[in-house]
């Protein structure tokens, strides 16, 4: 193969990978493999004097989101980008510049006009992007409105924090590569409530036109912040010396190591502080020579090899993981990497035990497989679920072609993620220390297959000690935090039972009129659904779906189990006092009187007093310590002519032994 039949394989392999990525599709290269290919045709360029059309060192790349299509008032070029910081200092000339962090997710120009959000269009090939407007509603960080009633337009990325990005993965029937390519695939949905559960944010990194004239970088990334937005992190650096660049991004570059920022970044950009400098830069390809320059991190890497394909299984995937022998990276330990589904492991040439495997800490962060050197063994898929043993079934994404393992039973442990972190969080039992992600490890392991299984864990102490992530105190803290949370209550039990349309405010209600030993023997007896409905605040619905959940004997068999291992109080259901009977309150704003507003509710009602959420003819007061506030609840009591009370003349009128 000669040079030129080399670079056209490059720009077919870069261009095909790009189009995956920007557009939210399976992952067909790692950022890694396409960084080297990169370079590689940039270095065979130089070398022949020839750019093959379509060749990505001379195009942005480009997302492909359907819609509406609009050109860009301003051209959204792409920085050149250097792994030197010799590189940085030499372009940085010693003038002042400021360092920020180059954040990995999809461009998004926002634009303002007389102080009203005007349109929001994707960056597309930088010249012509689609207008997705209509998803901002969906999309954290875009007002709809900001105080200044000129001409504004605004670059910034939109990006899925790393827990949120594990959180969807952990919920989704689909799992993604990476924050980057759910971000892009978000963006090409149409339905806004469907985005808005992806929880995207769009983060300013330039103000591109005011017009106000504003010369300096710097005070226009604080203009974005008077106007409410949040920027961008950034630095400034008045004397940009090698090794005073050097010291700032050793600084940042831990950061990122330390897990200090929640944000995917793909390395570092500077910019300088004078705008009217930094516009007079020519256009060389697809870059604004003067407009930035990116710095990316030189990614460590090392071989090592497989020692089996663990299988772990989340809400609704079954995914596999790569354990292999421990190889250090970035300055720690990594012994697993996520394989993401059966696509990537096809892709990479997964095989089995003694597999030479290629490692890196993409973005310094995720462990990541970027190559197979060499497969032993045959890849197999489990038929089975590794967590209940029922059948398994490949299913394929339409819209991505992402080939993922799923279980066929509806009633897995592991399809119970959400029902157990409600089990454990606050308002349920609130046992400190178990996230998420460690019960799923723990379900996984077939520790925890039902709620009274937690409170078998210290069985498992010793192989929970050799656990990544886990050290003898956090055992220790973790074991003592379930064994005080056997101390409980019956409305937290009841809450954490997961009983459908049984929140806490409906637990309350059932329990003012039920020991909790009676509720679930007339629950689980009755023929009558509706047998609760009468109670204040529950209704036929509510009612019913308490009745079907206790007459399931499989639910039936939990409660009775956690009512033998667990020490269950309960307050007596008659008010403790009168001061508040026959009154109505609404409570707004910080308290500090009690802990907090729940505190605060939960005397009223002890009190016989009741307490809803707005502002009505039948509200008695209203409890708020800014009296002379203009918000909404302050304005609709004055119209109705309702007392507002701070909370310290509610304690001297309703309160007083309480003080």
């Amino acid at each position: 193969m000669n040079k030129i039949e080399e670079m056209q394989q490059l720009i077919d392999q870069l261009n095909q990978a790009s189009d995956a990525y920007y557009n939210g599709r399976a992952e067909v290269m790692t950022d890694y493999e396409w960084d080297a290919r990169f370079d590689r045709l940039k270095q065979l360029e130089a070398e022949t004097g020839e750019v093959l059309p379509d060749s990505p060192t001379s195009k942005v790349s480009e997302d492909n989101i359907a819609g509406q299509k609009e050109a860009h008032e301003y051209p959204a070029l792409s920085l050149a980008k250097t792994k030197k910081v010799t590189d940085l200092a030499k372009w940085a000339e010693m003038r002042p510049i400021w360092l920020s962090w180059k954040l990995d997710g999809l461009t998004l120009v926002v634009t303002y006009d007389k102080g009203r959000l005007s349109k929001v269009v994707t960056r597309g090939n930088g010249h012509i992007g689609t207008n997705i407007t209509h998803l901002t509603p969906a999309i954290e960080g875009i007002p709809q409105t900001i105080k200044y009633e000129g001409h504004v337009v605004i670059r910034g990325e939109a990006v899925i924090s790393y827990a949120d990005f594990e959180r969807f993965n952990m919920e989704s029937d689909e799992e993604y590569a990476n924050p980057r390519n759910l971000a892009s695939g978000s963006l090409t949905l149409k339905d806004v409530d469907e985005v808005r559960q992806r929880h995207i944010h769009w983060i300013p990194f330039t103000l591109v036109h005011t017009d106000d004239d504003i010369n300096s970088w710097g005070r226009r990334m604080e203009w974005l912040q008077e106007m409410g937005l949040q920027t961008v992190e950034h630095e400034y650096i008045e004397q940009p010396t090698t090794a005073h660049l050097q010291d700032v991004i050793d600084k940042w570059t831990e950061k990122v190591t330390n897990g200090e920022n929640p944000y995917p970044v793909d390395g570092l950009v500077i910019t300088y502080d004078d705008t009217a400098y930094a516009a007079t830069g020519s256009i060389t390809g697809h870059h604004a020579t003067r407009a930035g320059f990116a710095f990316k991190w030189q990614d460590e890497s090392a071989q090592t090899s497989l020692d089996h394909i663990e299988w772990s299984c989340a809400a609704s995937t079954i995914s596999p993981v790569a354990v292999f022998q421990p190889v250090e990276l970035e300055g720690t330990t990594v012994k697993r990497a996520s394989l993401c589904n059966i696509s990537e492991c096809r892709r990479l040439g997964i095989g089995d035990k003694g597999t030479v495997l290629e490692v890196i800490k993409a973005n310094k962060i995720i462990p990541k497989v970027i190559k197979v050197e060499r497969a032993e063994g045959t890849f197999t898929v489990p038929d089975k679920c590794p967590v209940c043993q029922a059948p398994t079934i490949i299913r394929q994404s339409p819209a991505s072609g992402t080939l993922t393992l799923h279980c066929t039973n509806p009633d897995c442990p592991a399809k119970q993620l959400k029902k157990f972190a409600r089990f454990v969080s606050k308002e349920g039992l609130d046992i400190d220390g178990i996230s998420e992600q460690t019960l799923a490890k723990f379900i996984n392991l077939g520790w925890i297959t039902d709620f009274a299984d937690i409170f078998s864990l210290g069985a498992h102490a010793t192989e929970l000690s050799s656990m990544e992530g886990f050290g003898r105190k956090s055992v220790t803290n973790l074991l003592q935090s379930v064994e005080r949370s056997r101390q409980t209550d019956a409305r937290h039990l009841l809450y954490a039972l997961c009983i459908p349309l049984c929140g806490v405010d409906v637990c309350k209600r059932l329990l003012n009129h039920y020991p909790i030993g009676d509720l679930i023997e007339v629950a689980s007896t009755t023929d009558n659904p509706a047998h609760f409905a009468i109670l204040p605040g529950i209704g036929p619905e509510k009612s019913a779906q308490v009745v079907k959940w206790f007459h399931d004997t499989r639910n039936k068999d939990v409660a009775d189990r956690l009512l033998n291992i667990l020490h269950i109080s309960q307050e007596s259901a008659q008010a403790s006092g009168d001061s508040c009977q026959g009154l109505t309150f609404v409570i707004t704003g910080d308290v500090h009187h009690y802990k907090n507003r729940n505190e605060l509710k939960a005397y009223i009602e002890s009190q016989g007093g009741k307490v809803t959420g707005s502002v009505s003819k039948s509200t008695s007061y209203l409890i708020n310590n800014d009296i002379q506030s203009t918000s909404g609840k302050n304005r609709k009591a004055q119209e109705l002519q309702i007392p507002i009370i701070s909370e310290d003349e509610f304690v001297s009128r309703f309160a007083k032994e309480a003080q």
